[in-house]
């Protein structure tokens, strides 16, 4: 990792000046924070948009200070149809992401056999930054990688540009 990049994901946030774009391309997560939300929302619960106490949460906190500095945060997520559990699970909650200002689209993945992709999930700050999300077979998260490498970054960018256009707009999606 380079020696100036913030280990802190809420840091990386802070120091972005313009734009923070994450790709996500699994149809399965297993990240420990989700475990609980998860078997909650499997056996039946679902946040209430009237109740925005109730599921404001400090990363939506984050985001909204983010977006509100101007900074750009954007999320496309590539899935599989018919989706996975996960990712009705993902979409059901995916209006907390739009209240705190991000922008997502999903894209099937049979649109995406023409985009070069990278071999992992990203996040890329400024277009400079690149964080590689890791993940073993079962989802579980096996940590981040982070690197400056101008390649990596461009090859992001234009990934991310590519599903972006061809990807829907949250509220359009519907759920296959």
């Amino acid at each position: 990792m380079p020696s100036s990049v913030p280990t802190r994901f809420a840091d990386l946030l802070a120091q972005c000046e313009r734009s923070a774009v994450h790709l996500e391309m699994r149809d399965v997560y297993a990240v420990d924070n989700e475990k609980g939300p998860f078997a909650q929302w499997k056996a039946g619960f679902r946040h209430d948009p009237a109740d925005r106490a109730s599921w404001w949460r400090p990363w939506l906190d984050l985001v909204a200070e983010t977006v509100g500095r101007g900074v750009v945060i954007r999320r496309a997520r590539i899935v599989s149809e018919p989706v996975s559990e996960y990712i009705r699970y993902e979409h059901s909650n995916t209006f907390t992401n739009i209240a705190a200002g991000e922008q997502v689209r999903w894209l099937p993945r049979r649109r995406a056999s023409g985009i070069a992709l990278p071999g992992n999930d990203f996040w890329l700050f400024d277009d400079r930054l690149v964080r590689w999300n890791h993940f073993a077979g079962d989802g579980s998260s096996q940590g981040p990688e982070h690197t400056t490498d101008p390649s990596a970054a461009k090859l992001c960018g234009e990934a991310f540009e590519a599903v972006w256009e061809r990807g829907v707009p949250h509220d359009q999606y519907e759920i296959r």
